[in-house]
């Protein structure tokens, strides 16, 4: 079944409301009738199960016959920051990252990152980034949305990131592969992945002053969206619930 996001003022104790292309999916494409099941989520954690009442191309009223906190989000706190890339790749990235379950995604300028200049062009871009991953949440039937955050640069990042328990930057000169890492005080993990051009020698250099570990992806040379996708995978396994326990 199908799993619908529901915004936080469409939701009551037992009544949610589906409106837009989302009522539109339901009644034209899966042809869902009164009575039927739904599954719904808040996008916060939470899912609920539902039966329809009414429904129209323009909204489908539901109750609510149970909620529960999710079974699919993971117990890692993980946030991949990337360095600035053409936004079809970017695009890519966070469809990936919502099915690998990172909880926050932040898109950073260095030295070799791509501009994306202009506060209009960067506030129509965070909202095409944010109609995104709920479209993906709603594919890979996760509960929770990525947060995504405004682009920051790379000292912002850094400073972001302090107090993390696990602080990783993927970095293709590096010659320490990754290894499992010492239980942290807390479960959460931080993943920094360069620009197509790589990081500069001394942006690692201040990462590491800062508290993060460089490490290796390999002896093949990853395209930084592909590196994104493999490094958030290998962390989920070792931190996360993708079965490295």
């Amino acid at each position: 079944m199908q799993k619908f996001l529901i915004d936080k003022e469409a939701l009551s104790a037992d009544k949610a409301v589906i409106h837009g292309q989302d009522a539109k999916h339901i009644c034209k494409v899966l042809r869902l009738k009164p009575q039927d099941a739904i599954s719904m989520t808040d996008g916060h954690g939470t899912d609920y199960t539902g039966c329809i009442d009414q429904v129209s191309p323009e909204f489908v009223q539901i109750s609510i016959l149970s909620e529960k906190k999710s079974l699919t989000e993971s117990n890692l706190d993980l946030t991949l920051c990337t360095a600035m890339l053409k936004h079809n790749k970017m695009d890519e990235i966070i469809k990936q990252i919502t099915q690998l379950g990172v909880t926050r995604w932040i898109p950073f300028y260095c030295k070799r990152s791509i501009p994306l200049s202009g506060q209009n062009r960067e506030k129509k871009q965070i909202e095409r980034w944010q109609t995104i991953a709920r479209e993906s949440l709603k594919q890979c039937r996760r509960s929770s949305l990525v947060k995504i955050m405004p682009p920051m640069d790379f000292q912002q990042v850094l400073v972001f990131s302090n107090g993390c328990s696990h602080r990783f930057a993927f970095w293709e000169a590096s010659d320490r592969p990754l290894a499992r890492p010492v239980p942290g005080e807390n479960n959460d993990a931080v993943v920094l992945i360069g620009p197509e051009g790589g990081f500069e020698e001394e942006e690692i250099r201040h990462a590491v002053e800062l508290g993060f570990m460089s490490y290796s992806l390999g002896p093949r040379i990853l395209r930084a969206e592909t590196a994104a996708v493999c490094a958030c995978g290998l962390i989920q396994y070792l931190l996360g619930d993708m079965g490295g326990c």
